[in-house]
C-alpha cells in the first residue's frame, strides 16, 4: 500500500522538480536579457533594447505556461524576481523615450507586487541617467526626470501593506527615498555651481 503511495509522490515531486529546473533556466534568461536592456538604454540604443526587452516578454510567457497547475512553483520567487526586472526595464525604456504611455502590471503581465518592485528599481536607473544629463549640463531634463523619480517614490511609498502582500516593497521604497535625496542634492548643487560659473563669467566681461 505504501510502495504505491510513495511512487505516485515521486512521480509528482519528479514532474515539480524538472519543471523547476526548467523556470530557473527561463527565470535566467530573462534576467540577462533585461540586464542588456538595461545597458542598451543607457547607451541610447533603443533598438538593442528594445529586442531584449521583447525575448524576455516572450520568455515570461513561456513561464506562464510551463507552470500552469504549478502554482507553488510559480511562486517560489524566482519568476516573482524575473517580472521585477522586466517591469523594470519596461517602464524605463518608456520614461527615456519620453513615451506618455508608461506599461502597466496588466499590459507587461506580470503580478502587482513584481511591478511595484521593480518600480523601485527604476528610481535607481533613473538616478543614473540623471547624473548623465547634469554631466552634460541638461539641466532641464535631469530636473524633469527628478520629477518622475519623485512621482515613482510617492506612488510606491503609498502602498504600505505587509511584506507578505508586497514581497518587500517597503525597503525598495526605503532605498530609493535615499537616492532620491542624493539625486535632488546633485541636481541642486549642479544648477547652483552653473548659474555662480555663469555670474563670474558676467562680472569678468564687465571688467
Amino acid at each position: 500500500m505504501f510502495e504505491e503511495i510513495s511512487a505516485r509522490i515521486r512521480e509528482n515531486f519528479e514532474a515539480k522538480d524538472s519543471i523547476r529546473e526548467e523556470g530557473l533556466k527561463i527565470s535566467r534568461e530573462v534576467v540577462r536579457e533585461c540586464r542588456t536592456a538595461s545597458f542598451a538604454l543607457h547607451s541610447q540604443d533603443f533598438e538593442k533594447a528594445d529586442k531584449s526587452i521583447k525575448t524576455a516578454g516572450k520568455a515570461l510567457e513561456r513561464l506562464e505556461v510551463l507552470f500552469k497547475g504549478h502554482a507553488d512553483i510559480y511562486h517560489a520567487g524566482f519568476v516573482e524576481h524575473a517580472q521585477q526586472e522586466y517591469t523594470e526595464v519596461s517602464v524605463l525604456s518608456s520614461l527615456l523615450k519620453e513615451d506618455k504611455n508608461i506599461p502597466s502590471p496588466d499590459d507587461l503581465r506580470v503580478e502587482y507586487a513584481a511591478y511595484l518592485n521593480g518600480l523601485g528599481d527604476v528610481v535607481g536607473e533613473l538616478r543614473r541617467h540623471v547624473l548623465d544629463l547634469i554631466r552634460d549640463e541638461s539641466f532641464e531634463k535631469a530636473e524633469a526626470f527628478l520629477g518622475i523619480m519623485e512621482n515613482i517614490h510617492a506612488m510606491i511609498m503609498d502602498f504600505d501593506y505587509p511584506d507578505a502582500i508586497t514581497r518587500g516593497l517597503r525597503r525598495k521604497t526605503d532605498v530609493s527615498r535615499s537616492l532620491l535625496e542624493k539625486t535632488r542634492g546633485d541636481v541642486v548643487n549642479a544648477i547652483g555651481q552653473k548659474r555662480l560659473e555663469s555670474a563670474m563669467q558676467n562680472l569678468e566681461s564687465r571688467l
